[in-house]
């Protein structure tokens, strides 16, 4: 039975912490242990820590690691790995839920020895009735189709605990560490069955900042690690896109929006890293990802 260690780094999570909490105490698993889960408080100001406490008291797995200020959250990341002792590691982004054999379901391709990282499938709980919700469901469901091909991790991943740390100024920290294990040696696969549930941004404002962020800390990691993550291929993107559209006039011109306002990110985040030299490893919170529970239910 193989083992693993959970680290979820958290900045006024309050929202959906105990909730993810839960979920993970929840999962069904039959080969694969759950030994601790960590929770990596950065300059928390609400009622995370006091949260996380109140569950370590009913479940000795649970632990708090505290930073007084923010440091990003490779900073975070680092910290976890530098007390985590499971055989597997699993990074969940504190605004997630996952379905109850997910975990189960991430740990599974490990048994191959040849398996170095396995991500799971993100699935947005946003509707689809307004331009934005669209879009979110569009980017999501283009990273599964994407993947389905040429992996591509995000919002959890699970991997082999041969890593120390990772790059400090990191804003992309699965991509960093997509680079790292296949630099490795070993493969990267896609657990299209581990499902977890995340919450795109409500607001145009939050969209773009997101969005921008992400382009920005690919760059980094492309100029830094020598890797490029599969969906920011135009081909890779392409044969998707064509497969997705669906042909009435609504949806073909809220696609050609979507696709407009994600290559305006994208540019966005070229002119941060290239033009401003800015490398936004901490970055500002999306407030309005963060309804993810009451929209579930």
């Amino acid at each position: 039975m193989l083992n693993c260690s959970i680290g979820i780094m958290a900045y006024n999570e309050e929202a959906n912490i105990g909730n993810l909490l839960d979920a993970l105490l929840s999962q069904k698993t039959d080969i694969c242990e759950i030994k601790e889960i960590y929770v990596v408080a950065s300059g928390c100001k609400d009622r995370t820590e006091d949260i996380v406490r109140d569950y370590s008291l009913k479940d000795g797995r649970i632990k708090l690691l505290v930073q007084p200020r923010r440091e990003g959250k490779a900073s975070a990341i680092n910290l976890f790995l530098s007390v985590s002792q499971g055989e597997i590691i699993i990074l969940e982004s504190a605004d997630t839920i996952p379905e109850v054999h997910t975990i189960e379901n991430m740990i599974t391709p490990f048994w191959d020895p040849l398996t170095g990282m396995t991500g799971g499938r993100p699935v947005p709980v946003d509707r689809s009735d307004d331009f934005l919700g669209f879009t979110v469901n569009l980017l999501w469901r283009l990273h599964h189709m994407i993947s389905l091909d040429n992996p591509k991790m995000g919002e959890l991943v699970a991997f082999r605990n041969v890593l120390k740390e990772i790059p400090i100024d990191t804003a992309t920290d699965e991509a960093s560490i997509e680079a790292i294990i296949i630099n490795s040696g070993y493969r990267i696969k896609y657990a299209e069955n581990a499902i977890v549930y995340n919450k795109g941004p409500e607001n145009l404002r939050d969209f773009i900042s997101q969005r921008r962020r992400i382009a920005a800390g690919h760059l980094y990691v492309s100029k830094t690690q020598n890797r490029s993550v599969s969906t920011s291929s135009v081909r890779n993107i392409l044969i998707p896109l064509l497969k997705n559209l669906r042909w009435s006039a609504k949806e073909l011109v809220w696609t050609l929006g979507g696709v407009t306002l994600e290559a305006c990110c994208r540019l966005l985040g070229y002119y941060d890293f290239y033009i401003k030299k800015r490398n936004p490893y901490v970055w500002d919170i999306a407030a309005s990802t963060k309804k993810l529970k009451r929209t579930l239910n």
